[in-house]
């Protein structure tokens, strides 16, 4: 297992914020062309919810865009933290290493979704984020952010708010583990992804998963053969048409009963 000093000093290196004259000399980062304002996945990422003034104060900050290619961490456990990262493109999964050396799967973050908040309470990262497909993402320096927020209520609450969305997000997970069985689980995740692929204009009813069996299984606390099984159930009953990664929602109402009978 490779040292957190290691991996820090690497990272930071490689997501180094730099005058525009110097971006040559930094192969993994460029400057950020775009701005929040203008950006299309702004209705879901950072400047979802700030006023005008705040989203022209966001744009004066210096981001950097990095591409990561599949399989690629973007940072690890253990890492100093020092940027909030927006998922620009593709998809990537956060996850823990057990001490008996297994993968724990902790979450799934597409585009629009920040990554990296997890470092805030200890200033390291809690988990390693891994790009399950060519991506890219805007890196936030979060001492930056945090100056204006300081100076800003309304910029306050919406770090808050993603804050919170963090919090949410951990107790789903509780409940998916705690309280549902095989089928409610599977059920639950392909409704969440199917809600976040609605949120950003594609088909509610079709997708490609880019996570495998497996990383689904460990997000789910099921074993591989148990998703495999519910899956090839779920198509058997005419709720899914999957063919491997692809899936195609037949009958969401069949879907999501048994989940909303759950959780009333």
């Amino acid at each position: 297992m490779i040292s957190a000093t290691t991996h820090t000093s690497s990272a930071l290196a490689r997501v180094h914020y730099v005058a525009p004259s110097e971006v040559s000399e930094s192969a993994s980062v460029t400057t950020l062309k775009t701005q929040c304002s203008s950006c299309h996945l702004r209705d879901l990422c950072l400047p979802c919810g700030m006023t005008e003034p705040d989203m022209h104060r966001l744009d004066a900050l210096r981001f950097g865009r990095r591409k990561l290619k599949a399989g690629e961490a973007l940072y690890h456990a253990g890492e100093k933290f020092a940027f909030i990262h927006a998922v620009r493109s593709g998809t990537f999964k956060s996850s823990l290493t057990l001490k008996d050396g297994r993968e724990q799967v902790t979450g799934f973050h597409m585009a629009g979704e920040l990554m990296g908040l997890d470092g805030v309470a200890q200033s390291a990262h809690a988990s390693t984020a891994t790009a399950l497909e060519d991506a890219e993402v805007c890196a936030i320096p979060y001492a930056n952010l945090a100056e204006l927020s300081a100076g800003s209520m309304n910029m306050q609450m919406t770090v808050g708010k993603l804050m919170s969305r963090e919090i949410v997000r951990e107790h789903s997970l509780m409940m998916l583990l705690g309280s549902m069985n095989a089928e409610e689980r599977l059920a639950a995740f392909l409704l969440n992804i199917s809600q976040r692929m609605k949120a950003r204009g594609y088909s509610a009813s079709e997708f490609h998963l880019r996570m495998s069996r497996a990383e689904i299984g460990s997000y789910l606390g099921m074993k591989l053969e148990t998703v495999s099984r519910t899956f090839s159930a779920f198509h058997q009953q005419g709720m899914l048409a999957v063919d491997k990664k692809h899936v195609r929602i037949v009958d969401l109402q069949a879907l999501t009963r048994a989940f909303e009978m759950r959780v009333q």
